[in-house]
């Protein structure tokens, strides 16, 4: 793996270099050594990246923390004393630290070198397109991954610069209760942390450009998120357009709409998107083309230098795909087939499932309804409320329902959850997507009762339910009554 370079130097020659330690970068790395595979990791920062740091790992430790909050306001609706519970932010910080450090040594430098993964701690720069620096040490690897991730987009609002501002990355820090916590942004990031933090007993604005919330949801799943955010006390408000921002007198900021109101909050949060994160590792020496969308990569993850991948986050252009942890892990995997033994993969066939974690959950996967109906046509809605299950009835978790698009012969073609648990329970129609199972084989599976499985049974069912009607099934059934 070593080889001396000019004037003595140390050359590393391992079969893969790897830049970035964030969730990418980390499973290529952990399942490269696993293999027996020589590997280099290079981390500038952290090792977990943005999920463990600022992302995934604190935000739902937040969440848990809000979520009994909630559950002990409404434990009057179950016979059992209730109350305004007393929150202190400092130890509500303190268990989201817990959390992360809890989760780190899985991540950590002296894990990964046990494996015998050689960590370098600093910054890597392509020099050429066979060779990547990191502080004086020189790699010139078989294969480079890069999964450098990527960073909150910060929209150009006139006047943000003048006055402090979180983001995803700053906001686990805070360990005082906000007086007033004003949230840009409406998709999944900023619907979770205005839920949150109202649910903790913060006053809330989520302040919206669109003119619905979780855009990219379908918008009658959306529209339950909406309602319940509004239910829990958040003002909500979209079509929201921002003029400029600045400083208030007394201290905090005022955002400036452009119909002249103005609102003033303590703390705002900028949950805007991501961008990639490109910049500052030497992609023009290594021939490797980019432009907004990340690094460009085709449907195997290749970028143009024939020896580099990018994966997760930073990678864009045909192969890019949703900027997901669990997309990460899958890229990590495929570039693994790939780049260890040459098999072919090929990005884009397996259906990624997305969650929002608000109360209720929003979970998705495939298309929404208007995606299918463009696409395919005629097509079926198949539904079932969560007031319909006995399960969701016993815990008064009876928000949300199911909604499944299939085609008139059963093929599912997407399916939306909105309730409680729908990050588990959008499972199954993933394993059936992904297996070409007809929601008849769905429909055809025996459940556990009382379960919140059910749910999917249910809506599986009603599949079933016009063939009951069916003039022929009918005489079959009046000649088998003859018959006895």
């Amino acid at each position: 793996m070593v080889k001396l370079g000019q004037k003595g130097s140390r050359v590393l020659q391992p079969d893969l270099c790897v830049i970035g330690a964030g969730s990418a970068g980390l499973s290529v790395a952990s399942i490269a050594a696993s293999f027996g595979a020589s590997v280099v990791l290079i981390e500038k920062n952290r090792m977990g990246g943005d999920c463990l740091n600022v992302g995934c790992v604190p935000s739902k430790a937040l969440i848990a923390a809000a979520l009994h909050a909630c559950t002990m306001r409404e434990a009057g609706d179950f016979g059992i004393g209730a109350g305004e519970p007393v929150v202190d932010f400092a130890k509500v910080h303190a268990h989201v630290k817990a959390t992360i450090a809890a989760i780190a040594p899985m991540d950590s430098v002296e894990r990964y070198r046990a494996m015998g993964v050689s960590v370098i701690e600093g910054e890597a720069r392509f020099t050429d397109a066979h060779t990547v620096v990191a502080g004086n040490q020189a790699i010139r690897a078989r294969r480079f991954i890069i999964a450098t991730g990527s960073r909150p987009a910060v929209p150009p609002i006139p006047g943000l610069d003048q006055v402090p501002y979180l983001t995803n990355e700053t906001i686990f820090d805070l360990a005082e209760r906000p007086g007033h916590l004003v949230v840009i942004g409406g998709g999944a990031v900023g619907v979770e942390m205005a839920q949150a933090y109202r649910l903790l007993g913060v006053p809330v604005t989520l302040l919206e450009a669109g003119e619905r919330l979780l855009t990219q949801e379908d918008p009658e799943m959306a529209g339950v998120i909406d309602r319940a955010l509004r239910s829990d006390g958040v003002a909500v408000r979209t079509g929201a357009s921002i003029d400029r921002i600045k400083p208030a007198k007394a201290g905090g900021f005022g955002v400036v709409f452009s119909t002249g109101e103005t609102i003033e909050g303590s703390h705002l949060l900028v949950a805007t998107g991501r961008k990639p994160v490109v910049d500052g590792i030497g992609l023009e020496a290594a021939g490797i083309a980019s432009d907004a969308s990340g690094i460009l990569v085709d449907k195997g993850l290749r970028t143009s230098n024939r020896r580099a991948y990018a994966i997760g986050d930073c990678a864009g252009g045909e192969g890019s795909g949703a900027r997901f942890t669990h997309v990460a892990n899958h890229h990590a995997g495929l570039v693994i087939r790939n780049a260890l033994f040459r098999l072919p993969v090929r990005v884009g066939h397996a259906p990624v499932p997305r969650v929002t974690y608000t109360a209720p959950e929003l979970a998705s996967v495939g298309l929404t309804e208007a995606q299918a109906s463009e696409r395919h046509g005629a097509i079926r809605i198949l539904r079932w409320a969560f007031a319909d299950n006995d399960r969701a009835r016993t815990e008064k978790k009876t928000e949300g329902y199911v909604k499944a698009v299939v085609t008139p012969r059963g093929r599912i073609l997407g399916c939306s959850i909105v309730g409680a648990h729908a990050g588990e329970l959008i499972m199954p129609w993933v394993l059936a997507m992904s297996r070409g199972l007809k929601v008849s084989h769905l429909a055809g599976l025996i459940y556990p009762y009382p379960t919140y499985s059910e749910v999917t049974k249910s809506a599986a069912v009603e599949f079933l339910k016009p063939s009951a009607q069916n003039p022929w099934v009918r005489r079959l059934v009046s000649l088998v009554r003859r018959l006895g």
